[in-house]
């Protein structure tokens, strides 16, 4: 499908393509996923009136995207595993991983070429503005992140404001475009397209508060990441990090943020921070928090979305995100 857009004008070596591009692409699409994106994309379209068999290949936009997300975070973070299995850069180098997670913002998109007789010109417009406002936010929060955690910026002092912009951004974005792609496709109108992305951006920064969560409780969950509290290994500013520096003892700030500046896979550490965020109701507050951010922004969605099963399954879907053990 690559080459549908500019052949090439001498001679490929497809054995290197394979070897830079198609293997190490695969390997990790392989190794699976929750794959909530595309299914938010297309139940968006069908709640909205659209007809999303016809739509299929554009779903996997925002998955491909996300999937390069990770593979440029596990660089980020020296991570070890991803998916259960050496991350992609520990494989296959980190050269290759570097361009490979790039050319996966962007080959997704050739979508919009090979379905041009599906949709219209404006449409095809709409869902482009989309993506290219998409990837400069996932940059800005991607930034504010690496700052914190890199020493670049007073992290310490990060507010629960601050590490709600910088997740909207990092992880709603991704969200926010499956959610506004499925509506464009459906032919909503822009007021419709606005309120349907900031309910997915919100589900999306729920998401991921649930996914800190489990870092620091779930033991399933974090055996595919390499085992409970790998956040406390990256020293990252977590809601509940952010929330517990702001109410902790100076004898406690002080040692989370001890442990946290380490970087250390040490288990007793990892679980003397994790000790120390729970003595304040941390985790108890990021739950409350992702449970009010999903029904803050359904009551919008509500109004704007005919009964259907499809909105029942939207519903659902973002009920799964927040409540989930995996």
């Amino acid at each position: 499908m690559i080459f549908k857009l500019d052949s090439p004008s001498y001679q490929l070596d497809l054995e290197a393509l394979t070897k830079a591009i198609s293997e190490p692409l695969w390997d990790f699409l392989d190794r699976g996923g929750k794959r909530w994106r595309p299914a938010l994309l297309l139940l968006v379209c069908e709640a909205l009136g659209g007809e999303p068999e016809e739509f299929m290949d554009f779903a996997i936009i925002p998955e491909v995207i996300h999937n390069g997300t990770l593979i440029a975070d596990d660089i980020e973070d020296s991570s070890a595993l991803r998916r259960g299995k050496p991350c992609t850069y520990r494989i296959f180098g980190l050269d290759i991983s570097v361009n490979l997670s790039q050319a996966m913002y962007f080959i997704p998109m050739l979508v919009l070429r090979e379905n041009k007789g599906k949709i219209t010109l404006e449409q095809a417009n709409r869902i482009y503005e989309a993506f290219v406002r998409g990837m400069v936010n996932l940059c800005l929060g991607q930034a504010m992140d690496l700052a914190w955690h890199r020493g670049l910026a007073n992290a310490d002092d990060a507010t629960v404001e601050q590490y709600l912009q910088m997740c909207t951004y990092k992880t709603g974005t991704l969200a926010r475009v499956a959610a506004e792609i499925g509506a464009v496709l459906a032919g909503a109108g822009d007021g419709v397209v606005e309120k349907v992305g900031r309910f997915a951006e919100s589900i999306g920064v729920a998401f991921q508060i649930q996914d800190d969560v489990l870092d620091l409780t779930g033991v399933k969950f974090a055996e595919g990441k390499g085992g409970v509290g790998m956040d406390i290994t990256e020293g990252k500013r977590s809601l509940m990090v952010v929330y517990t520096l702001k109410r902790a003892t100076s004898e406690d700030r002080s040692r989370l943020l001890e442990i946290l500046k380490m970087h250390t896979r040490d288990k007793n550490l990892r679980e003397e921070a994790i000790e120390i965020i729970k003595r304040y109701g941390a985790i108890e507050y990021a739950k409350e928090l992702a449970l009010r951010l999903r029904k803050e922004s359904w009551s919008e969605v509500d109004r704007v979305m005919p009964p259907s099963e499809a909105k029942e399954m939207l519903s659902a879907l973002a009920d799964f995100l927040i409540e989930r053990s995996i």
